[in-house]
């Protein structure tokens, strides 16, 4: 097997956890969720959501892959044999999945950041997102031609993940990450000094920070903030385990997730002020509430930024430009982490060299997301993505959590070997969120969204996500999220290569 590859720099690995955090959903996400749960109130159960959850299972994560230096699957099986391997498994498909889509939404900024400068998409923005770009075919689950204008710069999101990550840890993550990174944040600050200089952004900022102490009392508000921060942080994707594996062995886990942690957090503030400035600005032209023109998902980033952008008083273009480019930067940076997990767990399971492991793992990923850049390609992307989140990552938090804290009985393990190389000590309230408090609260979102789901297949055609038919959903949607289980239990039944087993380079105390 290959010499193992390490970060330059602390700040390498760090920009690169970051950059795996703050992705396309970081900018548009989180202002909407606290919008809808409270306004400034929702800061509270996210906080404690961020201290509870997310900041504990980083530094579990961080010391899984420090200490057995292997990529999911195998620090996994260092841990418990083929007992544990398959969870490392079941993330990296997970993130294969993700990769699939994730790639072509990058490919829609990239065009939108070129439309920003003449504003093509004119006034009526659904409709040009709808029919001129994605040519959207009338029904969910017809998958209709290749749209050209998606396939070519979904080649070209491509190109460049393919050409980072055959450079390797240093040459090709780590440099890009320092180059995307601070661009993104310089680019990012730009948008949102020109969003509160608008007329009407004090508007939208009041609808943003205004405390609605009353939805604390609400149980789903809390579900949500520990929902989002699960999802936000990047954490049971294999990314984390995967990044840290390649630290130094004399590395600070603890004060690296709390850097990271906080870092993502404060990105998602900055984005929920440019976001809802510039909604303020439109509710305040179109003489309506900021309820009337907020909106979630893609149809924010796609729909009603672009109503925005015509609407300012001058640097239109420029500012469209800015902000599109941020979703391509914050992007590209999730993109590569993601591809990053099977790349390694590949090379490993297989000793493979990179190159091989890119071009097989990477470019199967490529001929698949064809599929998103179809007619049809929208229907699949938005049913891939609500399954394979809800029911992937959120359904291996929990398994992750409750097998190392109350099967494997891991966490002391763990402590001591983050508390060794941290100056932030674990102890007690690590091991009270970990193993109470985190699977508590993801069994509950899990039951009611299994709950939901469920029920719904027996209602109307109607009845399920987004009104989809029956059939869509079962192939598109819970297929999808059990395609990730089925291959984890596949690649957990093959053996590993000879030469990763004979390798010691772990710690195996």
């Amino acid at each position: 097997m290959e010499q193992r590859s390490q970060w330059g720099t602390r700040a390498g690995f760090i920009l690169a956890a970051v950059g795996s955090a703050v992705g396309l959903g970081n900018i548009w996400r989180f202002p909407y969720v606290a919008y809808e749960n409270g306004g400034g109130a929702f800061f509270i159960p996210y906080l404690f959501a961020l201290l509870t959850a997310g900041i504990p299972i980083l530094i579990m994560e961080f010391t899984i892959g420090h200490k057995y230096r292997g990529s999911a699957p195998l620090s996994f099986f260092r841990m418990k044999g083929k007992k544990a391997e398959w969870i490392g498994w079941w993330g990296i498909f997970v993130s294969f999945v993700i990769s699939t889509y994730y790639a072509v939404i990058i490919a829609w900024a990239m065009k939108y950041t070129i439309y920003s400068f003449n504003m093509a998409w004119g006034d009526d923005t659904g409709g040009f997102l709808f029919g001129n770009v994605l040519n959207l075919a009338d029904n969910p689950g017809e998958v209709g031609g290749l749209v050209p204008g998606v396939l070519i710069p979904l080649i070209l999101v491509w190109a460049i993940a393919i050409t980072i990550l055959l450079a390797g840890v240093k040459r090709g993550i780590e440099m890009a990450n320092r180059i995307f990174i601070p661009t993104l944040v310089v680019v990012f600050l730009l948008v949102v000094i020109r969003a509160i200089t608008l007329d009407g952004a004090v508007l939208g900022l009041e609808a943003f920070f205004k405390p609605d102490l009353s939805k604390l009392a609400n149980p789903t508000v809390w579900v949500a903030a520990y929902g989002h921060i699960f999802f936000s942080l990047s954490i049971a994707f294999a990314i984390m385990i995967t990044y840290s594996s390649y630290l130094p062995r004399k590395s600070d886990l603890t004060n690296n997730a709390f850097i990271t942690g906080f870092a993502n957090s404060g990105f998602e503030l900055l984005a929920g002020i440019g976001v809802f400035a510039a909604l303020g600005f439109m509710a305040a032209q179109a003489d309506t509430s900021v309820a009337e023109v907020a909106s979630a998902g893609v149809g924010l980033a796609f729909v009603v930024f672009p109503k925005i952008i015509n609407e300012m008083p001058g640097m239109n273009g420029l500012f469209g430009a800015l902000f599109f480019l941020s979703l391509v930067l914050a992007g590209l940076t999730s993109l590569i982490s993601i591809c990053e997990t099977y790349i390694a767990g590949l090379s490993e399971k297989f000793n493979i060299s990179r190159t091989k492991s890119v071009l097989f793992g990477v470019g199967l990923a490529a001929i698949i997301s064809l599929l998103f850049a179809t007619r049809g390609g929208l229907y699949f992307l938005d049913t891939a993505d609500y399954f394979i989140n809800q029911f992937g990552v959120a359904a291996i938090g929990l398994v992750e959590v409750v097998l190392i804290a109350w099967v494997f009985r891991k966490l002391r393990v763990f402590e001591s070997h983050a508390n060794e190389i941290s100056d932030i000590r674990v102890g007690m309230w690590w091991k009270i969120c970990l193993g109470a408090i985190t699977p508590i609260v993801l069994g509950y979102m899990m039951v009611g969204l299994l709950r939901t789901n469920i029920m719904k297949l027996h209602e109307t055609d109607n009845g399920n996500y987004e009104g989809y038919p029956d059939a869509f959903i079962m192939s598109s949607g819970w297929m999808v999220a059990l395609f990730a289980i089925a291959m984890a239990i596949i690649f957990t039944i093959l053996k590993w290569n000879k030469k990763t087993m004979e390798s010691t380079d772990y710690d195996n105390r």
